[in-house]
């Protein structure tokens, strides 16, 4: 039996057999498949790492276990929860007065200095002969004696708060130079929110650092607080 082989090694292809009989035609050719695996027995297969890619990035699970941390609680974290409040931090705006930490009430329509831990009953109208704070201008402006208490001190404070009633208004550039010669940077607020203010300030930077001079929140021009 006169049998030729030959085998045939394309380019990027596994190799093939190709098996050619000349026979008696009682004879059939071998199959393809055959030839194939016996020249090549089977090998196990290989799994591919990436076979299940969801399975290399595991998702972590919602829940907490023992050893993490609980949740940061802002509202816990107060940096000036250990500080003592001044006595002289303001705790009540009235409409005739105020009240501070201490339990001192101001009240009769006074306003308030408040400076190196001490207050003082303040009228800065009482020059002017009448209940009136506003110039011709519509601006907050009172003598610069009203103010006469901060050239006794030295040190100054850094700054003086002005509350200047139930609603903010421009002062006048005569009061604010007579300020600024005095050392101090002056803020201008009305009287709620420059309380609020002040409490800060004194709580964070000390009492000889802020001043507060406050209208109460019950004034009406021409009229005065205690009415």
């Amino acid at each position: 039996m006169d049998i030729s082989m030959r085998i045939l090694r394309p380019i990027g292809a596994a190799v093939t057999a190709t098996v050619r009989r000349r026979c008696p035609s009682s004879h059939r050719p071998l199959c393809m498949n055959t030839a194939r695996s016996r020249l090549y027995p089977s090998r196990p297969a290989i799994a591919s790492p990436c076979a299940n890619p969801a399975a290399q990035f595991h998702a972590t699970t919602n829940r907490r276990n023992g050893n993490e941390p609980p949740p940061t609680d802002f509202a816990a974290m107060d940096v000036l929860g250990n500080t003592p409040v001044p006595s002289t931090t303001v705790d009540i705006c009235m409409s005739e007065g105020f009240q501070l930490n201490s339990g001192a009430r101001i009240v009769e329509g006074s306003g308030v200095i408040l400076v190196g831990g001490e207050a003082f009953s303040w009228r800065p109208w009482l020059p002017r002969g009448e209940h009136r704070l506003l110039n011709a201008k519509g601006q907050w402006e009172i003598p610069n004696e009203a103010l006469s208490l901060f050239s006794l001190l030295w040190p100054r404070p850094d700054i003086l708060i002005l509350g200047l009633g139930p609603e903010i208004r421009p002062i006048s550039p005569e009061l604010r130079r007579h300020i600024s010669s005095l050392g101090m940077r002056v803020e201008i607020l009305d009287t709620r929110n420059a309380a609020a203010q002040f409490n800060l300030l004194a709580t964070e930077r000390g009492i000889n650092d802020v001043a507060a001079a406050l209208i109460p929140i019950g004034w009406k021009e021409g009229i005065g607080a205690n009415w």
